[in-house]
């Protein structure tokens, strides 16, 4: 047991040091309640509106999916350690482990869970090839402005 009370002396002096701290900022500190202090604060970001929509479904199915993955992760580790154990069974048992993963990553990407951006455009025959950006676009806003004449005409020049 003596050789036991350098741990338990250390864990008691961390104990009083956290509560010592605790006391005496509470005792010292001024305090001064003010509406700020108790305002949600995140990332340098002040809330100065209300969030006018709740957040997307897809935003909690990546994180269930980042938590599969990373209980998956956690399985394959000690199966490739022991593989040589386990043998057929261990084996089999992983593959259908991994199926069922793949299953329902599979099934993820099918419902378009992980599709953010707007969809991918499809190639419509009916608009010629030859129909580009710059021969499309109408280019407005820029007469009376001398500098961005020059800088607009340096560019097509160029």
């Amino acid at each position: 047991m003596e050789q036991y009370l350098p741990v338990l002396t250390l864990g008691v002096l961390a104990i009083l040091f956290v509560l010592l701290s605790i006391i005496t900022s509470r005792l010292l500190a001024p305090e001064r309640r003010t509406l700020p202090k108790f305002a949600p604060y995140e990332c340098g970001i002040t809330d100065q509106t209300a969030i006018p929509e709740r957040f997307p479904v897809k935003f909690y199915l990546v994180a269930m999916l980042f938590i599969m993955f990373d209980i998956e992760i956690i399985f394959l580790y000690p199966w490739a350690v022991a593989n040589n154990e386990l043998g057929l069974f261990g084996l089999v048992a992983m593959a259908i482990f991994v199926g069922i993963f793949f299953l329902s990553f599979a099934y993820e990407l099918a419902m378009g869970g992980l599709n953010w951006g707007p969809g991918k455009r499809v190639s419509n025959p009916l608009v010629s090839p030859e129909r580009t950006t710059t021969s499309t676009i109408k280019k407005v806003g820029l007469e009376g402005r001398t500098a961005t004449n020059t800088l607009s005409r340096e560019i097509e020049a160029a």
